[in-house]
């Protein structure tokens, strides 16, 4: 199987117990300098991919934890044609908006949070990984993602049906999978 990974690096699939024949990982870090052979990295833009891409195919794309941070309605809407296009199957997780405790800044309710009190909490919360260092970076970072729901989901990947991944009982990521 080939297999498209948007969003996710060359290091996660070296140490996954899972090898396809080949993985094209994208991303908009620098990729590895000497990637085994079975993998291929490189640094771009998945939402606005060079015209020679639509000239790969893929069996497969997994796109894990990327829909939040791509940048709005019109960026996620491109990015989903980018993965509906690359593969005739697929497998697109996001953190589900309505969970209590937001996954990347592990407060309860973060999302619904007028922004200025959100980039409160991302200067000062003593659970983040590394808190923001003044305003205006806890601003970007509060601002970089944007949690989406079942209808948005449903709305991008029409021609998928949608699993919840669970957490004591409640939804706490929502899976568009296209077999």
């Amino acid at each position: 199987m080939t297999v498209l990974d948007v969003g996710g690096t060359a290091e996660s699939w070296v140490r996954s117990p899972i090898r396809p024949v080949h993985v094209h990982v994208v991303n908009l870090e620098d990729p590895p300098v000497d990637p085994p052979e079975w993998i291929t990295a490189e640094r771009a833009d998945a939402c606005e991919l060079a015209p020679d891409f639509s000239s790969l195919s893929f069996d497969f794309v997994f796109c894990n934890s990327v829909m939040e941070h791509v940048g709005g309605h019109h960026r996620r809407e491109q990015l989903a044609e980018v993965i509906r296009r690359s593969a005739p199957r697929y497998w697109v997780q996001t953190p589900y908006r309505y969970f209590p405790v937001e996954p990347h800044f592990l407060f309860p309710g973060f999302q619904f949070l007028p922004a200025n009190a959100r980039a409160g909490v991302a200067r000062h919360w003593p659970l983040l990984h590394s808190p923001s260092a003044d305003q205006t970076a806890a601003m970007s970072a509060v601002l970089s993602t944007e949690l989406i729901g079942r209808s948005e989901m449903r709305h991008y990947f029409p021609d998928a049906t949608l699993h919840s991944e669970r957490v004591a009982g409640l939804t706490k990521s929502i899976i568009a999978v296209k077999r």
